[in-house]
């Protein structure tokens, strides 16, 4: 297939998403309201908590399987490497352009974090589904490439509330230390904005379980530990911490429900017992994986329509630095996938990657994405950059709809 029939293909997936979005976006305006604040929290729950989870969880029980799942061993590794490639040019950013000290956190979260959930469950179905697509048969296709994007959110997310939490985390206390911001904006805060990007991970503004962990760790690691140590059973302790570990916010960001829905539809997959009974038209419980089926449908439209209404602030938001923005462009959408391409031809070469163009293709895509969505979330979440993260995720997603075509087009023609 020729460049420019490759390039039709990887265009209309943009297309479908730009006008979806468009629609969104009109949706929140002000005049029309239909996807105001209030909405956009509550289809974000549904979204988040139901059409998520059934998506990630239905995709990968239907199509993996024990012999395949240590062909898709690479995915974790290669995510992990567009994180920290794309924190160490973010890095080099900060160090070029000299950014207010309140948005370096962000500037190395937006460089290191690609949309590797909503994007390319988005896109990988609307390149299958059409006729000229390099993969060959549509259904093959749609059903190994929705497996391999929900695996793709399912780590993104896991890597997202590690990996770039904890940086953003780090560069808002030492912006809180040098005195650039108050004791009040490095903290959670049970706002509606919070929940319009994540909505889990909301808590109220004395959060007593913040307060029952520090008193836990002043058990263990106080001076006089020695005499709470004999009045209190080793065996309540470890429960005490547990039960805390378990309740804490940010280890249910870890385990979020993209998260135990893949861990879900692993256990389906994996396990052919179970297999047995849910997969397949023959088997005696399939009605539970076509009820879950229906209800993953709906996430691609719903999430579509909320990336178009965020992005609403981003036209309301604070202006940012002009190089700041071209630099993070360049990272994600020239320097990223040019090193992504490094990275799978050294893999293939050495027999890491497994020789399908469909999973190269998306091991690909990973490199090429616009910043993830929950990076908003996690810069409101420590009170610096909220306004400069809106102007930034408007200009890269308007970018996007040239950027992934064009190295979807290419990425189509290199594996193909």
């Amino acid at each position: 297939m020729g460049f420019v029939e490759l390039f039709g293909v990887a265009s209309m997936p943009v297309i479908k998403v730009l006008l979806v979005t468009a629609v969104g976006l009109f949706l929140a305006l002000d005049n029309i309201n239909l996807l105001g604040k209030d909405a956009r929290i509550q289809v974000n729950h549904l979204v988040h908590y139901v059409f998520n989870p059934a998506l990630v969880g239905g995709n990968l029980a239907d199509t993996i399987t024990f012999e395949n799942v240590a062909l898709l061993w690479f995915m974790p590794v290669n995510i992990l490497l567009t994180f920290i490639l794309g924190s160490a040019l973010g890095w080099i950013l900060v160090r070029l352009t000299k950014p207010p000290k309140h948005i370096e956190g962000l500037i190395l979260g937006v460089c290191s974090a690609g949309n590797l959930g909503n994007l390319p469950i988005i896109i990988i179905p609307a390149i299958c589904k059409d006729k000229g697509n390099p993969f060959g048969d549509s259904d093959v296709c749609y059903q190994y490439g929705m497996a391999y994007a929900s695996l793709s959110m399912a780590i993104g997310a896991i890597f997202i509330w590690t990996y770039v939490y904890n940086i953003m985390r780090i560069s808002a206390s030492k912006v809180h230390k040098e005195g650039y911001g108050s004791s009040d904006s490095i903290k959670l805060e049970a706002s509606g904005e919070i929940l319009e990007s994540f909505p889990e991970e909301s808590s109220e503004p004395n959060n007593p379980a913040k307060d029952d962990m520090n008193d836990a760790y002043t058990i263990l690691l106080s001076p006089n530990g020695s005499e709470v140590k004999g009045k209190v059973p080793i065996s309540a302790k470890i429960k005490h911490l547990f039960g805390k570990i378990l309740g804490n916010s940010n280890f249910r960001a870890i385990l979020s429900p993209a998260t135990l829905g893949a861990i879900a539809g692993f256990i389906v997959g994996v396990v052919p017992q179970i297999r047995k009974l849910m997969i397949g038209s023959s088997a005696p419980f399939h009605v539970l994986e076509d009820s879950t089926s229906m209800l993953g449908d709906a996430a691609i439209p719903t999430v579509t329509l909320i990336m178009g209404a965020n992005l609403l602030k981003g036209l309301k938001g604070a202006s940012t630095s002009f190089w700041t923005i071209i630099g993070i462009i360049a990272v994600r959408y020239i320097f990223l996938p040019i090193l992504g391409i490094l990275v799978i031809k050294l893999a293939t070469h050495l027999g890491l990657v497994q020789p399908d163009p469909l999973y190269q293709f998306i091991l690909l895509l990973q490199f090429a994405l616009p910043p993830a969505m929950a990076i908003g979330t996690i810069a409101q979440l420590f009170g610096a950059g909220e306004s400069e993260c809106s102007v930034i995720m408007l200009w890269t997603y308007i970018l996007a709809s040239i950027a992934v075509t064009l190295w979807s087009t290419y990425f189509m023609w290199l594996v193909s």
